[in-house]
């Protein structure tokens, strides 16, 4: 066996750790570390160049037990962490963060094969936010599938089958007294974008991103951020021009002066992003609380106050007579999603006479 060298004590017998020099000229000095396996004839093994992964290996090769300190929770979280969220979208990175930082304190110490469904129910029952415990459940439960894809556990899925919370869907509805209230108080920029998320019936998210060039064959073509569902949403309808047509010929001239291709745009010409937008909001909100309060309306004024800019989905989603119809541009692939969780206003009833 070949003699230990200073740099690989830490690592296990038979394991060597291998550093070489980059030979890009635009950084000659950065270095590479990767690892190899010695077997008993000699023979060089490649285990890759990340340190836990390696020693993973390394016990299949010597037929021994895995090191506990990558089977403990902790580890199982730092890899995941590292490896898994950095590839997902960005709001869905900054939600996963902050359900392992819920998640931590109460499995960090925990061997993997230790989590069971009663242990993770209890996480649940612990938990003070009932919905947020589900989240950080489904996530939970997703790391331990890529645990076990990682080859850090065979054991079932210990979320499987565990009962979820039960969740009540948002069923505020956006009546024409409370949007005409705010509306009424909204800048030039915050009324394109309640028009077109109403129109569209798109999410938030995706109706800023809007462009000039999304526009093809009396078509508004869109991409869901979270589905990533395409859809081409009609400006014309039977040959007469649709309330999205003529809307996206005002945003057109509205915008010719300036050079932007996103169609929600400021009056000096700057795209409109979440945060703005979050900004205008709030605003034209608080002015409309205010007149309706002034005018003694005490129950328009608790409406108002309740509306969110996300409630206009649910709201144009209520307006569609056609659930089908409604389904299709929400970009659910099954109706009783559109029905259940954003059609917010009841069935259009005949009087007893």
């Amino acid at each position: 066996m070949r003699p230990r060298k200073n740099e690989n004590r830490d690592l296990p017998p038979g394991m060597y750790r291998r550093i070489r020099s980059s030979k890009s000229k635009k950084n000659p000095k950065k270095e590479w570390i990767s690892y190899i396996y010695l077997d008993k004839s000699g023979k060089p093994i490649p285990l890759g160049t990340d340190l836990n992964l390696a020693r993973l290996k390394w016990a299949e090769l010597e037929a021994k037990e895995k090191p506990r300190d990558l089977l403990q929770m902790k580890s199982v979280f730092d890899r995941y962490e590292r490896d898994i969220i950095p590839k997902k979208a960005p709001r869905t990175q900054k939600d996963n963060l902050a359900e392992l930082r819920q998640l931590r304190p109460f499995f960090d110490g925990a061997p993997i094969d230790a989590i069971t469904p009663s242990l993770v129910a209890q996480y649940r029952d612990a938990r003070s936010a009932p919905v947020r415990a589900n989240r950080e459940i489904a996530l939970l439960s997703h790391i331990y599938n890529i645990a076990r894809e990682w080859g850090l556990s065979t054991k079932e899925n210990p979320c499987q089958g565990v009962r979820k919370n039960k969740e009540k869907p948002r069923d505020f509805y956006a009546n024409d007294s409370v949007w005409k209230a705010v509306y009424a108080k909204a800048v030039d920029e915050l009324k394109v974008a309640m028009d077109l998320a109403y129109l569209t019936g798109q999410r938030p998210a995706d109706v800023l991103v809007m462009r000039k060039d999304d526009i093809e064959d009396n078509a508004l073509g869109v991409t869901q951020k979270k589905t990533h569902k395409k859809l081409r949403i009609m400006l014309e309808v039977d040959g007469a021009v649709s309330g999205l047509g003529v809307l996206i010929g005002e945003i057109l001239k509205r915008n010719e002066a300036h050079t932007s291709p996103y169609l929600i745009l400021t009056d000096g010409g700057l795209r409109v992003t979440a945060s703005m937008l979050r900004r205008r909001w709030d605003d034209a909100r608080e002015e409309a609380v205010k007149e309706a309060t002034a005018s003694g309306d005490q129950v328009l004024a608790g409406r108002i106050s309740q509306f969110q800019f996300r409630d206009i989905r649910p709201k144009a989603a209520s307006e569609i007579t056609d659930v089908e119809h409604a389904s299709l541009l929400l970009g659910h692939t099954k109706g009783d999603i559109t029905e259940r969780v954003y059609r917010r206003i009841g069935a259009l009833a005949k009087p007893t006479k």
